[in-house]
């Protein structure tokens, strides 16, 4: 009789450790942090902007003073010498005056650079009226130089009805004021593409004694202007 042997490879007991899934791996962080520079660095970059402040302010100064040094300044115009050479008044036909006057006019080029003037003009006046005037050559005045112009101005009959009551009154006086204006046009040569027009005036007012016929006062105010 044979016996047959069957073999169960199940277990007759229920597994009692059912199988699990494994743990979920623990979070992870990461912390980002500023990259600090080594210490020295600090150093470096503080002496670098002092370094670029300190040239800043040089060149600012520099520019401050080659605009006051370069920008163009007004000429200076004065009267060096004033003398009257005849004065002479005329009642018949008419109220009218004869007038000759020398002047030496000094003309002061402050400026770098050289300045043309085409005319000097000299001019008399009685009580805010112009009487005559004349008119020199112009010239060139270089960088920082000085220029010396004569002018004779030189009036014949010149009437004045309008203010002969004021005339007679200043001939009983003794003393008649006149205004001359001196006035010099030019232009200052600031480069050879670009050039300035400066108009410098001076106005004197000159008070002559009729008795003797010589200049007792003069006062004079420099006027200067630019032109366009």
């Amino acid at each position: 009789m044979t016996v047959a042997k069957h073999s169960d490879t199940s277990p007759l007991l229920p597994d009692q450790h059912p199988h699990t899934q494994p743990p979920p791996p623990p979070a992870q962080y990461v912390i980002v942090l500023p990259a600090y520079p080594p210490p020295h660095h600090h150093f470096l970059f503080r002496k670098s902007c002092q370094r670029c402040l300190f040239c800043l302010a040089t060149l600012f100064i520099f520019l401050i003073a080659a605009g006051y040094l370069l920008w163009p300044a007004k000429p200076q115009l004065s009267i060096l010498r004033l003398r009257l050479d005849r004065l002479q008044f005329h009642t018949i036909p008419k109220m009218s005056v004869d007038v000759t006057m020398d002047l030496t006019v000094k003309v002061r080029n402050e400026d770098f650079y050289a300045m043309y003037y085409d005319s000097l003009l000299v001019a008399i006046g009685y009580r805010g009226k112009r009487l005559g005037y004349v008119t020199s050559d112009g010239g060139r005045i270089g960088a920082r130089g000085s220029s010396y112009v004569n002018a004779t101005l030189q009036l014949d009959r010149v009437e004045i009805m309008s203010d002969v009551v004021s005339l007679i009154e200043d001939l009983a006086k003794g003393a008649v004021t006149f205004d001359t204006e001196s006035e010099i046009s030019g232009k200052l040569e600031v480069f050879y593409f670009f050039n300035l027009p400066l108009k410098t005036e001076i106005e004197c007012e000159v008070v002559v004694n009729s008795g003797n016929q010589t200049i007792s006062r003069q006062s004079c105010y420099p006027e200067v202007s630019e032109v366009s």
